[in-house]
């Protein structure tokens, strides 16, 4: 998967890619040419006496680091560049992906794991990529032209090389062999990490109001502490690498001039050939070195490059139309109307559908409600229409059209839904609520806040409309959040209204007045409510009883009452026998 990674995403950057290993072949063409010019000056300049030949090749050597310094640079500005915009572009075809996906798809991976494969898998995917442009390309460059520049000062100390690299090679290997389950396991503990916080802030009121913060941080302590031992488990082996690797290097360095002693005494070999020699076995011991950095690095890469894969190559169960079938328009089309067909939904696996033969048809200017008890599939029938999951049998229409059928733009722009968790955005009153018309007007908005109840409170507030929201409207109590969910709702003007339990949090009064408000607003709409309580929809034009992802009632709260057992049950554990004639 990493490989694939870097092909897909590295293919737009192929002339920067050119220029680095450009720069980096400079870089060490020149590299490898000063220890050379080092020994002509010793041998043929101070061994001589010959002063002007020190000067002339001095120059040299000064101009060849001068290139070498421009070369570097370069080479990590190019290879910066690209990998920022490597992991740039990762990231975003990951949001992207995640955008498309489904409520099914979302429920598979979960929140706090999107959220680290997003930025940290990516971050390290990222920083291999600059390695690699800093240091791999460098290394084998390096390490042959280190062994063919040692092979060109003496042949008979280079049998050193034989000994020493397959060592190093082999300590390292066996190293990294050890790093690479532990890195795997630091990946899945930073998502448990990410899942206890965010579950501790988005429940902190809970939390405190059942004062279980001890337990919370024992909670906390359990997951950071796990961290903390894969961490150190793999910060250990990586930390026994660089004493081994400089062992090595210094035992080689005490044989070169060991073994390189007696053949300059032998006269096989001059001072500033033996001078040289050690500086080319330094670079490639040095090349192995940075080779084995990348080692290190690439299987937890290649572990976080896996997880983006997996998701990258997980497909949405809600599948865009290749051929969008188009909405009728002029005065004369049909827009509101909305049908279930037989409609079917069961999750993935599960032996049992949630939802099985729903049938109904609900007419442009007229509310039907859908009441039964928890876990009768209220939601999921709600969910179907904007197609936040897909009917596994049956059909879904919107004025006529199979959801399935239909642009996702269209079909979007025809639908207001107001979900059961009411969500605000951070930003201010005025974003979410333009939210889904950016166009609207100061005067829609306030209209929208008025129908909705919740003029008064965004006027109480310092800035008004532009009162700053936190994320989650958590600056704000669950009724304000949900007044401005339902205003939201309002300022798209859609032909179709979901409310999904949306007046949970609010008094009767409140809710009495928000629903008289309603009524003109949604008059040439066609409104669906899911509710938990009997007054919220006992005025409906029609209400649907489900028991179990069957419709076993379908009426008027006053045919109901007489006729459904279930609905009585449902309404005498709200309602008197009095209030609920």
């Amino acid at each position: 998967m990493l490989m694939r990674l870097l092909r897909e995403h590295l293919r737009p950057y192929q002339g920067a890619v050119v220029a680095v290993l450009a720069l980096q072949m400079v870089q060490v063409i020149a590299t490898l040419w000063l220890p050379s010019l080092n020994a002509d000056i010793i041998d043929d300049g101070v061994a001589q006496g010959d002063t002007a030949t020190i000067w002339r090749l001095g120059g040299v050597m000064l101009a060849v680091s001068l290139v070498q310094v421009v070369a570097s640079v370069a080479a990590v500005w190019f290879g910066a560049r690209t990998a920022m915009a490597f992991g740039r572009d990762v990231r975003a075809r990951l949001f992207d992906q995640v955008q498309s996906f489904s409520q099914q798809e979302m429920g598979r991976f979960g929140a706090p794991t999107l959220i680290t494969r997003t930025t940290n898998d990516v971050q390290q995917v990222q920083m291999v990529v600059f390695m690699t442009f800093v240091f791999l390309v460098m290394a084998p460059l390096m390490l042959v032209g280190g062994v063919v520049m040692s092979l060109r000062e003496d042949v008979g100390l280079s049998a050193l090389l034989l000994v020493v690299v397959p060592v190093l090679a082999v300590v390292i290997g066996l190293i990294v062999w050890r790093m690479v389950p532990w890195f795997r396991q630091m990946q899945q503990r930073i998502d448990a990490v990410n899942r206890v916080m965010r579950e501790q802030l988005t429940g902190v009121r809970v939390i405190r109001a059942f004062v279980r913060e001890r337990q919370e941080q024992e909670r906390f302590e359990v997951a950071n502490t796990a961290l903390y031992v894969a961490s150190l488990r793999a910060g250990l082996l990586f930390a026994l690498m660089f004493p081994v690797v400089m062992l090595v290097m210094n035992v080689s360095s005490v044989s070169v001039l060991w073994f390189g002693a007696q053949r300059v005494d032998d006269g096989l070999m001059q001072i500033g050939s033996l001078i040289a020699f050690l500086s080319y076995i330094m670079f490639v011991l040095m090349a192995v070195m940075m080779s084995s950095m990348m080692v290190v690095m690439v299987p937890r890469a290649m572990v976080s490059a896996d997880r983006i894969g997996e998701v990258l190559d997980t497909s949405t169960t809600v599948v865009p139309p290749t051929r969008p079938v188009a909405f009728a328009e002029g005065p004369d089309a049909s827009r509101g109307r909305l049908e279930l067909r037989d409609v079917e939904f069961r999750y993935p696996g599960a032996e049992h559908p949630v939802l099985h033969d729903v049938s109904f048809v609900a007419e442009p200017g007229r509310t039907t409600a859908v009441i039964g008890s928890t876990g009768s599939g209220k939601t999921t029938l709600l969910h179907l229409v904007p197609r936040l999951y897909d009917v596994t049998g049956g059909s879904v229409l919107v004025d006529g059209v199979d959801v399935r059928e239909a642009d996702p733009v269209a079909l979007g722009s025809r639908i207001g839904l107001v979900p059961q968790r009411p969500y605000l955005f951070s930003g201010t009153v005025r974003s979410n609520l333009q939210f889904g018309r950016p166009e609207a007007t100061d005067d829609e908005l306030w209209h929208a806040l008025e129908v909705a109840q919740a003029r008064d409170f965004v006027e109480a507030l310092p800035e008004g409309i532009d009162a700053p929201v936190a994320q989650g409207g958590t600056n704000l109590s669950g009724g304000q959040r949900q007044r401005l969910a339902i205003a939201r709702a309002l300022v798209r003007r859609p032909s179709i209204y979901l409310f999904d339990d949306s007046f949970s949090a609010l008094d009767y009064a409140t809710d009495a007045a928000l629903r008289a408000a309603l009524a003109p607003e949604t008059r040439r709409a066609t409104v669906l409510v899911v509710a938990q309580r009997v007054a919220t929809i006992r005025h409906a034009d029609r209400i649907l009883v489900l028991d179990e992802g069957r419709v076993v009632g379908d009426g008027t709260h006053d045919e109901l009452l007489a006729s459904n057992e279930t609905y009585q049950e449902i309404v005498y554990s709200q309602l008197s026998a009095q209030e609920a004639a």
